[in-house]
């Protein structure tokens, strides 16, 4: 691991802008700082925004928060209705 990378964010989920807002907003709940990646992508290419794909709005947080946030979003999986 290079020096570079010990700080290098980390992409912890990518979805639709109204999902990757809800799940920062969750993160942020948990006391875990989180941001966008791509954000301009998911409005400007909608009919490539959906989980997963090139266009989707990615949620980025720190190294050291990535484990607590993969809880975070697990929690956000399992509160949805329907299957992703």
């Amino acid at each position: 691991m290079s020096a570079n990378d010990i700080d290098k964010p980390l992409e912890v989920f990518k979805g639709t802008a109204w999902q990757a807002e809800t799940v920062k907003g969750m993160l942020e709940d948990n006391e875990i700082e989180a941001f966008f990646g791509n954000e301009i992508w998911g409005t400007d290419a909608r009919w490539d925004t959906a989980p997963g794909n090139a266009g989707a709005v990615r949620v980025y947080v720190q190294q050291e928060d990535f484990e607590t946030a993969k809880i975070v979003v697990e929690r956000y999986y399992e509160d949805i209705p329907g299957d992703f």
